[in-house]
């Protein structure tokens, strides 16, 4: 197996975990017998601590000499987190596994992305082309435990769950290149940390991450809410899933198709944020006027832009912001952004957005991806300007 199909396993293993949990770990906890305000507290805290433990857990990850020992390691603590999940009682008890299986889960995406990215530099190969196969199998995973648990028990989550972290931990042990972390040997602790201080402290990558995490962000009302909105308006359940997939389509499209040929000919990776965060202001404002069934096309469509090409814009502004010995810290930092601090403050307030105005609360989340856009149009020129990243 080459590099690139090595990585698209470990993707799919990884979003085939997650595939399952992002959409059917409230069933299970519900299954439980937990009420909605406790499954919601439950599953906000993980995201809500990666603000402490992201950065930990990445200066810990930078410690090793390969790349694929800490992504084998916390595939074990994922399996342990889950597996006790289903068989300890209690809420405190389901709590504190779930928390330990999820940080482990939040951190394997990154850690997976920055080891990719390297070996798609160094040998030539698209980032996107592997991370794809993780969509393609999110999407699979999504259908494959709906069909599931029409005849099966909801324990079948949790052992998908475990299967899929045991896979995770085998496939980087025995199949993930030896990447290593450093040209020479490890950072020491406190170096790493100072690494760490390093990009905090600097206001250019701090307001990249800002831009990106602020589009990303702004898909919190549609992943909380969307579904309820369109059952409301007339919308069967089964085109709400026609919907879904098919944003994860165009998803999908944009990394085989469009980003070979974007690469080839140099257009920039600030020129896609910028692209993703307009899109984004123009999907959630027209999403904010509850438009009829056949305007939702279309505006899942822009899915490919307002995620997508968000999500490669970021990953490569931060490989390019952040110095080789602390790339795990620079990702890391920009995942603790978007997919924690950020999206869990819009995803807390969405709730009551949806109570007040129900579709008027995209109008909170274009106001989010205009602030993300804002952000993004003068560092695209000073970065341009400064460091020599490319203004196309």
């Amino acid at each position: 197996m080459t590099a690139a199909q090595r990585l698209a396993l470990q993707y799919v293993l990884l979003f085939g975990a997650t595939g399952v949990s992002l959409p059917f770990a409230g069933l299970w906890l519900s299954s439980r017998g937990l009420s909605g305000a406790q499954i919601g507290t439950l599953l906000a805290v993980p995201m809500l601590a990666r603000i402490i433990t992201g950065p930990l857990l990445a200066v810990w990850a930078d410690g090793f000499r390969l790349r694929r020992t800490p992504i084998a390691l916390l595939g074990v603590v994922m399996t342990l987190g889950y597996g006790a999940a289903g068989l300890v009682d209690g809420y405190l008890a389901w709590a504190a596994c779930w928390f330990v299986g999820a940080t482990a889960m939040g951190i394997l995406v990154p850690l997976t992305d920055v080891l990719n990215l390297r070996l798609a530099g160094r040998l030539g190969y698209t980032f996107a082309l592997p991370r794809a196969f993780g969509s393609v199998a999110f999407v699979a995973a999504n259908m494959i435990m709906g069909a599931m648990l029409l005849t099966m028990p909801a324990d079948a989550i949790i052992v998908w769950l475990v299967v899929a972290s045991l896979g995770l931990a085998v496939v980087a042990v025995l199949a993930l290149p030896p990447e290593q972390v450093a040209d020479g040997e490890p950072l020491r602790g406190r170096e790493r940390f100072r690494g760490l201080g390093r990009l905090v402290r600097d206001p250019t990558f701090m307001i990249a991450i800002f831009a990106i995490g602020a589009v990303q962000a702004a898909h919190a009302y549609q992943y909380g809410f969307s579904a309820i909105l369109w059952k409301a308006e007339g919308i069967s359940e089964a085109v709400t899933g026609q919907l879904w997939a098919f944003g994860v389509v165009a998803e999908i499209a944009l990394m085989w198709l469009f980003e070979p040929w974007r690469r080839r000919v140099g257009i920039s990776p600030w020129s896609m944020l910028v692209v993703g965060a307009a899109a984004a202001v123009l999907r959630w404002s027209a999403m904010a006027l509850a438009p009829p069934l056949w305007m939702l096309w279309p505006l899942q469509a822009l899915h490919a832009l307002t995620f997508a090409a968000t999500f490669l814009a970021g990953i490569q502004i931060v490989e390019q912001l952040a110095p080789r010995d602390s790339q795990t810290a620079g990702q890391m930092l920009s995942s603790v952004l978007s997919a924690g601090v950020l999206i869990g403050l819009a995803t807390a307030a969405s709730g009551t957005l949806f109570d007040r105005y129900g579709a008027g609360g995209y109008w909170a989340m274009a106001a989010m991806a205009a602030a993300g856009l804002l952000a993004a149009l003068p560092l695209r020129r000073q970065l341009a300007r400064e460091r020599g990243i490319g203004a196309r």
